[in-house]
């Protein structure tokens, strides 16, 4: 049975689980776009599409939950918990999700992988700020210098990288696809804090069906505004042709496409999962932390060097890590110290009554 008010332990294997979760995604969707885009694929619209379309995963643990409800609560059982109000919320917010996923597929095919750093340094600081503004975030000064270190490692990756403009990018295409990627990080910095928002007024127990819920209804509007752009751009008559040309080969073209989808998933899960465990601070610290762990894999995977910069940025970002969780760890110890004063306050207070 599900309880809306989680224990520490739970909330923490939760938040160990929604972490490695987004790791797979944070590490493997960039990485699986890559692929598509070095070994032959072209369509931008059918790679935002992707970022969202393997939606109807979520349904799996959906029908596993909602059968251990029946089996706790029986017929009172309720099939769905989100309300109208929390849909037309996750709607909408699906929705700016499906534009953000083009505009980040559009920057991802014009500029060198090095230089997606810039959009995860970016999109730090707009949820810190984001959450900041928009859901009253306290940010206590180990969070404030995580999220330095983890900009300054991340911008490091960037400016001081050696990747050059890829082959067939004009000058003209490659400042576009920089200032896209920009405006990406920056509607997803706004995106984060509004998902925790939803928590926050939602007016019912936060379950985690209920938010597993709001990411499936938030997936669909963004692959519905996807599917949009793929009629209009005519993506879907072009795959069969896209997939003959493939490098790889026609069926490894269909391999990376749904591989992609699933891997892009766990991602979105992962991300609706840390902040429903903790905050949208934590979603953008765990996104920059991952970050060098992508270049890593990239210098596995795509044979790129792995140079000194690339080094520093590593070692910047687990700092940044470890400060932020050592904050998170002072702040629980003092509410822990605190609590046991409050309740000696409040019997010595019942007593003399």
């Amino acid at each position: 049975m599900e309880h809306p008010g989680l224990s520490t332990n739970m909330r923490r294997i939760l938040l160990l689980i929604s972490c490695l979760i987004l790791a797979v995604g944070i590490c493997g969707g960039p990485l699986m776009m890559r692929l598509y885009y070095v070994e032959g694929g072209s369509r931008i619209w059918l790679s935002s599409w992707l970022q969202t379309g393997g939606w109807p995963l979520t349904l799996i643990p959906l029908a596993i939950l909602y059968y251990y409800r029946r089996k706790t609560e029986g017929s009172n059982a309720k099939f769905y918990l989100m309300t109208p109000r929390i849909f037309i919320a996750s709607f909408v917010i699906g929705v700016a999700t499906g534009l953000d996923d083009f505009l980040y597929s559009w920057g991802g095919s014009k500029l060198p992988v090095s230089t997606s750093s810039l959009l995860l340094a970016a999109q730090l600081a707009f949820t810190a700020v984001g959450a900041f503004f928009i859901v009253k975030l306290k940010l206590s000064p180990f969070s404030i210098n995580a999220v330095v270190l983890l900009t300054v490692g991340a911008v490091l990756l960037g400016i001081r990288s050696n990747g050059d403009r890829p082959e067939g990018v004009t000058s003209k295409e490659y400042i576009i696809g920089f200032m896209m990627t920009l405006l990406a990080a920056a509607l997803y910095g706004v995106i984060l804090p509004c998902i925790e928002l939803i928590y926050m007024k939602a007016k019912q127990a936060i379950t985690s069906t209920l938010v597993l819920e709001i990411q499936m209804i938030m997936s669909f509007a963004a692959t519905v505004f996807c599917t949009v752009g793929m009629i209009a751009n005519k993506d879907f008559q072009a795959m069969s042709r896209e997939a003959k040309q493939f490098n790889l080969g026609e069926a490894r073209y269909y391999t990376v496409i749904v591989c992609t989808a699933a891997i892009w998933q766990c991602f979105f899960v992962g991300i609706i999962g840390v902040i429903y465990c903790s905050s949208s601070l934590m979603s953008g610290v765990m996104i920059a932390v991952l970050l060098p762990v992508t270049e890593v894999l990239a210098v596995i995977f795509f044979k790129e060097n792995f140079s000194g910069e690339k080094g520093l940025a590593l070692f910047l970002s687990l700092w940044g890590f470890v400060s932020y969780f050592y904050g998170e760890f002072r702040q629980t110890k003092k509410q822990k110290n605190t609590s046991p004063e409050a309740e000696m306050t409040i019997t010595t207070h019942t007593e003399s009554v």
